[in-house]
């Protein structure tokens, strides 16, 4: 993941509906970025977000951020109402909207060497075959299907951390420590 050096023009944009919320230009300036990270950052907590921001001069601390985000004096009360006129007007006129999350097996015949290929029965095809396991959030009207993520889901390990404690598993643990370091 490249770092982010800032708030890309698009959360920019969307976030100065926000910013009469805020009484400071430091606390608006770390929610952008916090949302910023929410969007594009893989590790969605407030440490990882962080981790991943380059700031000018001297960067400010992680509570800096904290605080900012969680505990800064913006005006809680009316972001719900603020944020429902602001959305609402994006959305009105198109009809009823919906967001679909569709998890399906894709097939992928190249090999298990491919991240995320396991290999599962194929009921359609009677055998069994390689997938990969795709999930998909899509929001939809009548008028547009706009997608909002797709994720390809991890390879799943059981088989082989259960070979793993299988192999160097003891009869008897003399301290807890020990079984704890082999778990």
């Amino acid at each position: 993941m490249l770092p982010i050096c800032g708030v890309p023009e698009t959360i920019r944009q969307g976030m100065m509906e926000y910013r009469e919320l805020f009484c400071r230009d430091e606390g608006f300036e770390h929610v952008s970025r916090y949302v910023t990270g929410l969007i594009l950052s893989p590790n969605k907590t407030l440490q990882g977000i962080y981790a991943l921001q380059i700031w000018e001069g001297e960067p400010p601390s992680r509570r800096a951020m904290h605080e900012a985000v969680f505990a800064a004096g913006w005006d809680a009360e009316r972001l719900r109402p603020h944020h429902r006129a602001v959305v609402a007007a994006e959305h009105r006129g198109r009809g009823r909207e919906v967001i679909s999350l569709d998890w399906t097996l894709a097939h992928h015949e190249w090999g298990p060497e491919i991240w995320g290929v396991t290999k599962s029965y194929d009921y359609v095809e009677r055998r069994m075959a390689r997938f990969q396991t795709v999930v998909t959030a899509v929001m939809a009207n009548r008028q547009v299907m706009d997608g909002i993520e797709v994720v390809v889901q991890q390879p799943s390990v059981r088989e082989a951390e259960e070979e793993y404690l299988r192999a160097t598993g003891h009869e008897r643990y003399e301290q807890l420590g020990q079984a704890r370091e082999r778990l």
